[in-house]
């Protein structure tokens, strides 16, 4: 079989060779002509599959390694009696990872307090939830909105959106849907920002367009936010640089680029395709040993509780390294902008996530020991 594959998909070109020959495209570079001869297209969220890619296409099945699917027309494959499969959960201990991180940047930074502070999670699917899980280990106060959950579930836990405007901080973790009752697009434009508290922050890990960036670039000059922390934009890569410029953190589209997550969404695809063609083949993969395996920590009476918290967390993931990263774009223009937000993914570096790293820490405190192991670390008794 011929696969057309993202050249982004991690351990893609060893894996989908098991079962055909692949050819690694730039995935903003696949194109109707590239796709035609193939029967199997493997892309990332950068590449649009439509009719507009397929029609007349030999492709019998798409797989998409990544969560999100709002660049992929469904329907569409259905109706053709195309293959599909996403690799949905693969990166959300990811994202809530990049988002404790983010959260323990603030509290350096003197805009919240930790634990004291309150969360307000937006979306409470395979991101969300584990968001909730890892901050109540730390002792936040978190509120919870996922309006198709509360439908289906008549849970009190799952709130009206407006009770969760007094939160210091609000973290968003919807899909992007354009119509309907659960429409998103927008979902936070110049009037939902506006109920916010004053001096709170908005976190987007989700979609670029579920936030109006007017809206928010208006509150954050105004000080009406006291920040905001953005891995996604409106009109990537042609990102808005002077967002960047006002945003506390800003990043490539990179939480959910964890090296661990990344290969997890690479083996869903693969083993989608081998059920769909009922092929019999096994794939095992070696992962590269962790940057930090191992941490030892005295903890003092006196120490502060969000200062240990984050001194660990960052000696594993310096999320600040990522937004440096990012803000090198300032410098650029045009073609060259787009290209190195691109680059940026493409070229990122291996992130292990928090369970390959054991923890040994010289303290009674059980309340820290709890903490780290809702974040995901390896606590040794």
């Amino acid at each position: 079989m011929k696969i057309v594959m993202d050249k982004n998909v991690l351990l893609g070109k060893e894996t989908f060779s098991l079962i055909g020959e692949v050819l690694s495209v730039p995935g903003r570079a696949i194109t109707s002509e590239v796709v035609k001869e193939a029967d199997i297209l493997v892309v990332r969220s950068v590449t649009k599959v439509n009719e507009q890619l397929l029609k007349n296409s030999n492709i019998k099945f798409v797989g998409s390694a990544t969560a999100g699917i709002d660049h992929v027309d469904t329907g569409y494959l259905e109706s053709e009696g195309i293959g599909f499969s996403s690799a949905p959960g693969s990166n959300s201990n990811s994202v809530a990872e990049y988002v404790i991180a983010s959260l323990l940047l603030l509290d350096r930074k003197g805009k919240i307090s930790l634990p004291e502070m309150s969360l307000g999670v937006v979306g409470v699917g395979n991101v969300g939830s584990k968001v909730v899980k890892k901050a109540q280990g730390l002792g936040i106060k978190v509120l919870q909105n996922d309006p198709p959950r509360f439908r289906e579930s008549k849970d009190s836990v799952f709130l009206e959106l407006d009770e969760l405007m007094d939160c210091d901080v609000i973290t968003l973790h919807v899909p992007l849907s354009f119509s309907g009752v659960d429409k998103t697009l927008d979902l936070f434009d110049e009037r939902r920002i506006h109920k916010m508290k004053e001096g709170s922050v908005l976190v987007n890990t989700s979609r670029g367009k579920v936030v109006d960036r007017l809206a928010l670039k208006s509150a954050l000059k105004k000080e009406r936010l006291s920040g905001a922390i953005l891995d996604v934009w409106a009109e990537e890569p042609d990102i808005d640089k002077e967002l960047l410029e006002l945003v506390d953190i800003g990043t490539s589209h990179i939480a959910g680029y964890s090296y661990d997550g990344k290969v997890k969404g690479t083996r869903m695809v693969f083993d989608a395709i081998c059920e769909f063609f009922s092929i019999d083949k096994e794939w095992k993969v070696e992962l590269p040993p962790p940057a930090v395996s191992y941490i030892e920590k005295i903890v003092n009476e006196n120490d502060n509780f969000a200062e240990i918290i984050s001194d660990i967390v960052f000696d594993v993931y310096d999320i600040e390294k990522d937004d440096k990263n990012l803000r090198k774009i300032l410098n650029l223009e045009g073609q060259e902008k787009r290209k190195f937000f691109d680059s940026l993914s493409a070229n990122y570096h291996v992130r292990r996530e928090f369970f390959n790293t054991r923890l040994k820490l010289d303290t009674k405190d059980e309340r820290l020991k709890k903490g780290f192991r809702a974040l995901g670390f390896d606590v040794l008794n």
